[in-house]
């Protein structure tokens, strides 16, 4: 029956993808279209890897993966966008009024 035998420990199974040339595409075109561009750092968790969010003057955000922090970092820096971490800074107020309009007028958007 083998209740109390120990199970042999397996590698982690079904990783996220890591980041790829078109995130980084996504990141850039998303700081080039729009104002005020600051980049929230996301720690990796257990389901995905490192991401890097922008958020614009007026709330609107994307999300995508990279590489590591440091990459991010070094990203931003070239790109001459602030860079947060999450854990430390949070998300700011404007973000959750953008997710608000758009909750409750998704046809504006």
């Amino acid at each position: 029956m083998g209740l109390f035998r120990r199970r042999k420990r397996t590698a982690a199974v079904g990783r996220d993808r890591g980041a790829d040339r078109a995130d980084l595409d996504h990141l850039e075109n998303f700081v080039r279209t729009r104002r005020g561009v600051e980049a929230y750092l996301e720690p990796r968790t257990t389901v995905t890897e490192t991401t890097v969010m922008l958020i614009a003057d007026d709330g609107e955000w994307t999300r995508r993966r990279i590489g590591s922090p440091e990459e991010a970092r070094r990203w931003a820096h070239a790109l001459a966008v602030p860079i947060y971490d999450v854990r430390l800074m949070g998300y700011p107020q404007r973000m959750r009024d953008y997710n608000e309009r758009r909750k409750r007028r998704p046809e504006l958007f």
